[in-house]
């Protein structure tokens, strides 16, 4: 091969490089503008994706030269960047709920014992968790988030009731007691239909059955378990801290003093 020179002479080729065989990659992959290299990898059993991670990480620092460094991809990093915000997004919901029913109730008091229920069903939620083997991932997340609205139902039917039969003139323990027998009924059907729909979840097999499993057995055992303990927590905490007088209540007013005889 020949190429053109000065005073438009062919010069070899030969006689200005030299030609070499080796080997190179055909393609170099890049990330965040990087080379790198990919590392995919399955959960041995037993194992969950958040010990995987940290066992990763104490390797990558001890056997990585310096300025070598790792990132996370695909459901590894959701579930890092969820992680730190799960906190934050708990307090959100819980917040935002109770701000809502702070405004329909008119009180901060009704709000505070309706959401007690909510401790209560994550027992029963990371209850269920445990036995059946799952994890704290991004999907058992989802189902704690949603858990917060499905559980207040409960309550808030035993408040709003017993507010309404307290308006009549009742007292405090024979409102409280009466609403939570008169809604322990519609509290045990809308259960039963919440629990029953988040069965197949629970049970689910085939491709992607791992995500909707972790979101039904969190519905399933926060609402069984939160129920159960809501219908006897809840008006019990009313009998505590409800308000002395509700707006629109009825009160009797005194007789007046009867006028001396002369």
């Amino acid at each position: 091969m020949f190429v053109r020179g000065r005073g438009d002479t062919m010069v070899p080729l030969a006689s200005l490089v030299k030609v070499t065989e080796s080997v190179s990659p055909r393609e170099l992959n890049h990330f965040n503008q990087r080379r790198s290299v990919t590392i995919t990898a399955n959960l041995a059993p037993g194992y969950a994706l958040g010990e995987a991670l940290r066992f990763m990480d104490a390797t990558a620092e001890r056997v990585l030269k310096p300025g070598y460094s790792t990132e996370l991809n695909g459901v590894s990093r959701e579930f890092r960047s969820s992680s730190g915000a799960l906190a934050l997004v708990f307090v959100l919901a819980l917040l935002f709920i109770f701000l809502v029913l702070s405004a329909q109730f008119e009180s901060f008091v009704d709000p505070f014992v309706i959401m007690l229920a909510v401790p209560l069903s994550m027992v029963g939620a990371l209850g269920a968790m445990h036995l059946t083997g799952g994890t704290l991932n991004v999907y058992s997340q989802i189902g704690l988030i949603t858990l917060v609205g499905l559980i207040t139902k409960h309550g808030i039917l035993i408040v709003e009731f017993s507010n309404q039969l307290r308006q009549q003139g009742r007292d405090v323990f024979e409102a409280v007691t009466e609403a939570a027998a008169l809604r322990l009924r519609p509290i045990l059907m809308t259960t039963a239909a919440m629990v029953l729909g988040a069965v197949p979840l629970a049970l689910a097999t085939g491709a992607g059955a791992e995500s909707r499993q972790q979101i039904g057995w969190v519905i399933v055992g926060g609402m069984s378990f939160g129920t159960l303990l809501t219908i006897f927590v809840v008006p019990t905490m009313y009998t505590l801290f409800a308000r002395k007088e509700v707006p629109g209540e009825i009160t009797t007013p005194e007789a007046p003093e009867a006028a001396p005889a002369h």
